[in-house]
């Protein structure tokens, strides 16, 4: 006999939460299914917490080491790595307390632990057990994605799945990917006190950011004694002793890396596997499961979201995408999706945070563009806090944002006043006209729009005017 349900959720990560509490609290039949036997999926687990929360004791081992420079005597002996992912392990378990499945099944959420598959297009089977359901929503989120390097296998290496479970502080590490998760987790070992070297394959680390941006954040990150080799393949991987050798291949010809772990950081890959999609007619790609703008597969009945189908592998976009959901399957609204202005956030430090386009991005579109810039090492907050480095860049067409990156101290926090501009197409003369506290980081964006507005107001022709203004009216 099968169980019928008005909504069954398949993944208890961010996407699948969400939507499965929001539908169980206003009355729709509801069931979730988990393969892993605990809720709160990769970003709790994996992720964006236990990831912040390692660069965060990194930070404060930093700052230790960096105290003379405060005028602040201060000493660090060798960092316990046991002891700091003892705090991970603290703070996702605190987290973990609001994904306590008892906690949704007082929604009224049948919370079922169990390996999904699809029998035909209504029928999902999870261990012993058959629910039909109305509608069904896959959540299944990502995996780190293992590049096929001869070797690899047998010597061992680490992903963000289990690095968080290591006590032992590596000597020498090798990351492989200069993308947002291995620079993240490359500053913060570096930091711990690890002597680390990043191999990326691009041209140059975060190659879909800015270009002018990601310059200096690499020079910011080779300050820290981090090597990075981009434009550089591992073609091979052997263990020598106690040690794993890398035999890599660059612009710089052939080399050599030892070290005795491997970080591999080389992208996701969605979770199709297992879930037996071709019974239920649901197109797969690449990219992961196909949508349209209103979160539907090709079986119309069948939804997705979060990283099994993108386009953007962050948690925030998993939420909202969720709410895209809830609004075609609970209210019956078309409501679709619109991508136009996501942030995401890098957060090594300084931290990268971007929305919309990037300088180059939109003259590729043909937009005549305007960039405001302005240093933080011209704000007053970042000298009075010796966070100096970087920059912002807000890219402008007919006076409205099309894009902006901030690179600095607490990046994330401070592009979110320019997406709020954006999503309200609020023209940057109002970011200029805006009082902004002082002394405060957010000061940089008024600071960089006014930048523009310089040459203007100081010309030739504007000194005429006020010339004229002041015989015109003693």
């Amino acid at each position: 006999m099968a169980d019928k349900y008005d909504l069954v959720v398949i993944g208890g990560g961010v996407g699948g939460l969400v939507t499965a509490s929001v539908a169980g609290q206003l009355g729709l039949s509801v069931a979730l299914i988990e393969r892993e036997g605990k809720l709160g999926g990769d970003c709790l687990h994996y992720g964006c917490v236990p990831s912040k929360t390692l660069i965060r004791s990194a930070e404060v081992a930093h700052m230790a080491r960096q105290g003379q420079e405060f005028g602040v005597a201060s000493e660090l002996g060798a960092v316990d790595l046991e002891a700091v992912m003892g705090r991970v392990r603290q703070v996702v378990e605190t987290i973990q307390a609001h994904d306590d499945p008892e906690r949704f099944r007082s929604y009224g959420v049948d919370v079922i632990f169990a390996e999904a598959r699809f029998v035909d297009a209504r029928t999902v089977a999870a261990g012993d057990r058959r629910l039909v359901g109305q509608r069904i929503l896959i959540a299944t989120g990502s995996r780190p994605a293992v590049p096929p390097v001869p070797g690899l296998e047998e010597a061992g290496y680490w992903t963000n799945e289990t690095v968080f479970e290591q006590r032992r502080l590596p000597e020498r590490l090798v990351v492989m990917g200069g993308g947002p998760i291995g620079l993240e987790l490359a500053q913060a070992f570096a930091r711990l006190g690890s002597k680390v070297t990043v191999v990326e394959m691009a041209e140059r680390i975060l190659p879909r950011e800015d270009a002018e941006v990601t310059e200096e954040l690499e020079r910011a990150l080779r300050r820290e004694g981090i090597d990075l080799l981009t434009a550089t393949a591992v073609e091979a991987v052997r263990t020598v002793g106690e040690l794993k050798r890398l035999e890599c291949r660059g612009n710089g010809g052939e080399q050599q890396l030892e070290a005795e772990q491997i970080l591999v950081a080389a992208g996701r890959r969605p979770n199709v596997e297992g879930l037996e999609l071709g019974r239920a007619g649901v197109a797969v790609e690449r990219g992961g499961i196909t949508v349209d703008a209103r979160m539907r597969t090709s079986t119309k009945h069948i939804f997705a979201c979060g990283d099994v189908c993108g386009p953007y592998p962050f948690t925030h976009v998993a939420e909202y995408q969720a709410g895209i959901v809830i609004a075609n399957v609970v209210f019956r609204l078309p409501k679709k999706a619109d991508y136009r202005v996501i942030p995401w956030v890098t957060y090594t430090a300084p931290e990268l945070a971007h929305v919309g386009y990037t300088e180059q991005a939109a003259k590729d579109k043909g937009y005549h563009v305007q960039v405001a810039r302005f240093r933080f090492s011209d704000v007053d907050r970042a000298l009075a806090e010796g966070a100096t480095a970087g920059l912002i860049k807000i890219v402008i067409h007919r006076g409205r944002i099309l894009g902006a990156t901030v690179l600095g101290p607490h990046g994330g926090e401070l592009i979110h006043e320019l997406v709020l501009a954006m999503q309200a197409r609020i023209k940057v003369k109002h970011l200029s006209g805006a009082v902004h506290a002082y002394p405060t980081l957010a000061q940089v964006h008024r600071r960089a729009v006014n930048a523009i507005y310089a040459d203007k107001l100081y010309s030739p022709m504007a000194r005429r005017v006020v010339g004229w203004l002041q015989r015109l009216i003693p």
